[in-house]
């Protein structure tokens, strides 16, 4: 893991916020799609909303992993949404990407959305993974390798960090483990 991503080894509500500004780059072919993290999601085994609650199994078992790497998993039928695992080895945690902000291949990920455009593009965690083309192939994926990187980033200066409860949950809804960057249009709701 990348000493800047050293923080991915901690609880998933420490990560969570931390992960804001990250850059996730998906090589596709001879093209780099480049997107900024602004809205993310805490899960943990302690956490009745998580799907590592119950204990390691064969679906959960990347949650349990190492840091760094890829949990994707196939939800209502039809998304993907995607989390980067953190804390220790053993321990089943995650932070759920909930949007994303288009920086490089907007026109390609367009494309791939169904031709959507603006922040209809990537406000949401499964129109992220239909945008950067994620799929149960990228599960326990390292994230430091192609053809999807995980890179450290940071807030812009007049950035802030709102934290709230998680939303599209029907238990563990009290648990304040959302993070977004305040006033980014990409977020998926307000």
């Amino acid at each position: 893991m990348n000493s800047s991503l050293s923080f991915l080894s901690e609880s998933s509500v420490v990560a969570a916020p931390k992960l804001l500004g990250c850059i996730l780059e998906r090589q596709l072919g001879d093209e780099t799609l480049r997107v900024r993290i602004v809205e993310t999601e805490a899960y943990d085994q302690t956490d009745v909303a998580s799907h590592s609650y119950n204990g390691e199994t064969p679906r959960t078992s990347v949650m349990f992993g190492e840091p760094g790497h890829l949990y994707v998993y196939f939800t209502y039928g039809m998304h993907y949404c995607c989390n980067v695992v953190t804390s220790p080895k053993g321990h089943g945690a995650a932070v759920l990407i909930r949007a994303v902000e288009p920086l490089d291949g907007g026109a390609t990920m367009a494309e791939l959305r169904g031709h959507k455009s603006g922040v209809e593009l990537t406000n949401g965690p499964a129109k992220t993974c239909q945008a950067l083309m994620i799929d149960k192939a990228l599960n326990g994926h390292n994230l430091a390798d192609s053809p999807l990187i995980l890179s450290a980033g940071s807030l812009k200066k007049d950035e802030a960090i709102v934290q709230t409860t998680r939303i599209g949950l029907s238990k563990g809804t009290d648990m304040p483990w959302r993070f977004y960057i305040k006033d980014n249009p990409y977020v998926s709701k307000k």
